[in-house]
């Protein structure tokens, strides 16, 4: 489909999606978001659904200011991808053992590693751009500083909630590892920290939303709040790039004899604030839940830990930013599937998939997610179908 335009106060909202089937709350966010004085434009990806701050599945585009709770607590979350030379006659009926050797390699839910793991283990990693991260630690928030010790043993670990590990087939048989993490527990104490801060200034005292507070070109706040941002989201992408170094690791043990090799790797954030050009004008674009999808820019969207996910390449559509949808999307909270579901229905909805199949998971049911096909069919206009990938092995914090 194409989108439809929704009035909105200060610019038209742009949906990829029905409108009508968008539920109240989310459309009062969206409207909302189109009241801020430094806005010019919003779109809405078809995974939109509410989120807290702002609403998931949407790119707000704005000039000289960026509203932290729309970029939300996990800084620079996204996706890697890598296609290996591993076909499905290499894996083995049985993928328990080599489920339980990603979760000894890689830390789930609070988990961390007992240190700093070395980035030099992994081939062709830029020392440079790591030492970098490192150094301008020092200038983030001061209130977040202590923290340190716990990022660095938090970086290369999976957290827990939507984040996953998983092993997949492509239609044609090839294996791929694919990953879903962020910031962990550093960007969300810089996003809380930053957050407060911009609730407090003046100028935002008259918006209809306190969630929507932001922080504008040229002040202290908006430098100090760009530096954390901008670290924070290397950070994550460092994260994941570790995790995919340890699970590579995992296979190429686990898989001597056939002798992996690995494609290059294609990773996106998808919860992220880009400085891109349109119209003419220089503009701060906040995708929250959305992925970039420039012209020839590869993505992946992901869906259920029981469907499937898809690597796409972008279409450069303008019109929506340049953007897609970073997943399937919820279509129930957390606390509704959990009410709605049981763990016999997670067993029959993630049949044929080695992964946990207990309570502590239910909130990650397939059924409590849109289906990611009609998700991909609403974005023809915005990315082109690379891959579909069907996971085999699921690891969940």
């Amino acid at each position: 489909m194409s989108y439809v335009e929704v009035p909105g106060a200060k610019v038209p909202i742009r949906m990829w999606t029905d409108p009508s089937t968008v539920e109240g709350s989310a459309m009062q966010q969206l409207r909302n978001v189109a009241t801020l004085p430094w806005i010019k434009g919003l779109a809405v990806m078809p995974d939109v659904h509410y989120g807290k701050g702002a609403t998931v599945g949407s790119v707000i585009a704005m000039q000289g200011a960026v509203c932290p709770a729309a970029v939300g607590v996990d800084i620079g979350c996204g996706m890697s991808a890598v296609r290996t030379s591993l076909t499905a006659n290499d894996l083995p009926g049985d993928l328990s053992r080599l489920r339980t050797k990603i979760e000894q390699a890689i830390p789930v839910g609070r988990g961390m590693h007992g240190e700093l793991v070395d980035p030099a283990r992994f081939h062709g990693f830029p020392a440079a751009a790591w030492d970098s991260l490192w150094e301008r630690f020092d200038g983030v928030a001061e209130a977040v500083r202590f923290r340190q010790e716990r990022a660095t043993k938090q970086m290369g670990t999976l957290g827990s909630g939507n984040h996953f590990v998983e092993v997949c087939l492509d239609t044609t048989g090839s294996v791929w590892l694919m990953l879903h993490s962020g910031s962990r527990n550093i960007g969300k104490e810089l996003a809380d920290h930053h957050i407060g801060v911009a609730q407090g200034l003046p100028h935002n005292q008259g918006l209809v939303d306190r969630d929507l507070a932001v922080f504008v070109a040229d002040t202290p706040q908006m430098a100090a709040y760009r530096h954390d941002l901008f670290w924070a989201q290397e950070y994550a992408k460092f994260n994941r790039a570790i995790m995919m170094g340890l699970l590579k690791d995992v296979v190429r043990k686990e898989f001597k004899k056939a002798g992996v090799s690995f494609e290059r790797e294609i990773s996106c954030h998808h919860n992220y604030v880009a400085e891109e050009r349109y119209d003419g004008m220089d503009l701060l674009v906040t995708r929250k839940g959305a992925i970039r999808a420039g012209s020839g820019d590869y993505g992946i969207i992901p869906g259920s830990m029981g469907t499937g996910s898809y690597i796409v390449k972008g279409l450069g559509n303008e019109k929506s930013f340049n953007s897609a949808s970073h997943g399937a999307g919820r279509k129930m909270s957390r606390n509704a599937a959990k009410r709605r579901f049981s763990t016999r229905d997670l067993e029959e909805q993630t049949r044929g998939v080695e992964c946990r199949k207990d309570s502590g998971v239910v909130d990650e049911i397939p059924g409590a997610y849109k289906p990611i096909e009609k998700v991909i069919d609403q974005q023809r206009d915005l990315v082109e179908v690379v891959a579909k990938l069907k996971q085999v092995v699921c690891v969940k914090g």
